[in-house]
């Protein structure tokens, strides 16, 4: 847990909003996988490239690139077939599945940067159960770091985003909750390197539990593991 850790645990939240990949499940494999043997034949430094992907739309990567003759959405498209259907290794990120499933069904929602058909796939390689909300990449017309689908996200859920709890992993969702005003926990199983945050973070989800109050806010609350 970080040092900042213990404003999280005294917020209420009236529901808890969720990205997807490298907060819930880990597709870092698979992605990179598709983005490397792309990214080859375009002649991009791949080391350097690799780690710009996650947390943005694959429309956003591409267009950032600016590669003169390319078409973006094309490109975003042919990149997004590939990684539907390569979804070996997606692995659930600990205790998010079990956590997911403590929590009331109109208290929590996914917001991905991947199109719908993708992370269906790659929720059910991993086992990650249904939302009732969701909001992916098809749904807003600019991607984190704008604080649009997390806007959303509150909005389909009832609630106001400044008393949701948004768990990311990567920069540009971090950016992207506190653009939207709500509190953020970061998630850092899938970093290889530790993460500069002024945020709270998480291992992974077998070190927090949540309740329901009887003013039906949510409360986080931190699970010690022994060794």
């Amino acid at each position: 847990m970080s040092n900042h850790h213990s404003s999280v645990f005294k917020g209420r939240y009236r529901a808890l909003l969720f990205d997807m990949d490298g907060t819930l499940l880990n597709s870092i494999a698979a992605a990179e996988r598709i983005w490397r043997a792309w990214a080859l034949r375009h002649d991009l430094d791949v080391e350097s490239f690799l780690p710009t992907i996650h947390g943005a739309r694959a429309i956003d990567t591409v267009a950032r690139l600016e590669i003169p003759g390319l078409d973006p959405e094309a490109e975003a498209s042919a990149i997004t077939r590939s990684e539907i259907e390569d979804v070996e290794g997606i692995i659930e990120i600990p205790g998010a599945i079990a956590f997911l499933r403590s929590l009331p069904a109109n208290k929590w929602a996914i917001v991905t940067s991947a199109p719908m058909a993708l992370a269906v796939q790659r929720m059910k390689a991993a086992g990650i159960p249904a939302p009732a909300v969701m909001v992916t990449s098809e749904d807003v017309t600019i991607g984190k770091p704008h604080p649009d689908c997390y806007l959303l996200a509150a909005q389909k859920l009832g609630v106001e985003v400044a008393d949701c709890l948004i768990f990311e992993d990567a920069q540009v969702g971090i950016r992207a909750g506190e653009a939207a005003g709500g509190k953020v926990i970061v998630v850092t199983s899938t970093h290889l390197h530790p993460i500069e945050t002024t945020h709270s973070s998480i291992h992974s989800y077998e070190m927090i539990v949540a309740q329901v109050d009887d003013e039906d806010f949510i409360l986080l609350e931190e699970r010690f593991i022994s060794n």
